[in-house]
């Protein structure tokens, strides 16, 4: 049902999970454990899931926070548990409260977890294309040091995403990107299509980690849209399914 960061395994206090669609009880195209309060999925299925989750980390259902996610890179302090809607809006979490889960929804974008083990701060990134390329990442640890962290101390896991051999996008996607950073190029190559090229999401974050001073960096390597395990938005467009399934992934300091 989950996999792990071996680097955030090894923090004493910390429990974590990226989550597979495994082990729920939701049906038919969102089999079985989606987690999307968006999504169109019987909402007692949604429910039943997240609480499974939230066992699984040690919290309290009502403490397994995640955002209403816009692909922006806001982000926001969580210290007490807010109503499951409306959910505030934004991208990316923090806290350094034990017994609360920081939770990202993902079906192809990056999920990043964070943690300082020393200053006892964790956070959560929802990593888009839109979100990586106007700051998320470097807003979660921006975040971060205001309640502590030091940005040589944070381990940051980057988990289950769509990858380069699977992520096609169309010529006017690149020009975004080179202009706002000639050096961006280097996450493309090309498509077999004309005016296509295949991106490097999981590279494009690791680059702005590593750019904000993050020194450790764990990747598991995984492709959403090509291993069945995982909720895929894309999968699901091109099997023109009517909507899909959502991890959300988490991190939380034991209480």
């Amino acid at each position: 049902m989950t996999l792990t960061s071996s680097l955030l395994s090894a923090v004493p206090g910390l429990r974590h999970a990226f989550f597979t669609r495994e082990g729920g009880v939701s049906n038919g195209i969102y089999a079985a454990l989606n987690g999307g309060l968006g999504s169109n999925d019987d909402q007692s299925h949604v429910t039943e899931n997240r609480r499974r989750m939230a066992e699984h980390v040690g919290v309290a259902p009502e403490r397994f926070l995640s955002l209403h996610q816009i692909h922006s890179p806001d982000v926001l302090v969580a210290e007490t548990p807010w109503p499951s809607a409306p959910r505030p809006k934004g991208d990316a979490l923090v806290t350094k409260t034990p017994g609360i889960a920081l939770g990202v929804s993902a079906a192809d974008c990056g999920p990043v977890l964070f943690v300082d083990p020393t200053a006892r701060v964790i956070g959560g990134a929802h990593a888009g294309w839109k979100g990586a390329l106007t700051g998320v990442l470097e807003s979660t640890i921006s975040a971060m040091e205001k309640l502590g962290a030091t940005r040589s101390g944070i381990i940051a896991a980057i988990g289950p995403l769509i990858r380069q051999d699977s992520y096609e996008v169309g010529n006017e996607f690149v020009v975004r990107f080179i202009e706002a950073d000639a050096d961006n190029a280097m996450f493309f190559i090309p498509s077999v299509r004309e005016g296509h090229a295949m991106f490097d999401l999981a590279g494009f974050i690791r680059k702005r980690l590593e750019a904000a001073g993050i020194l450790m960096i764990d990747d598991l390597g995984l492709d959403t849209y090509a291993d069945e395990r995982f909720f895929s938005y894309r999968r699901s467009v091109h099997r023109k399914e009517p909507d899909y399934g959502r991890h959300v992934h988490a991190i939380a300091l034991e209480a």
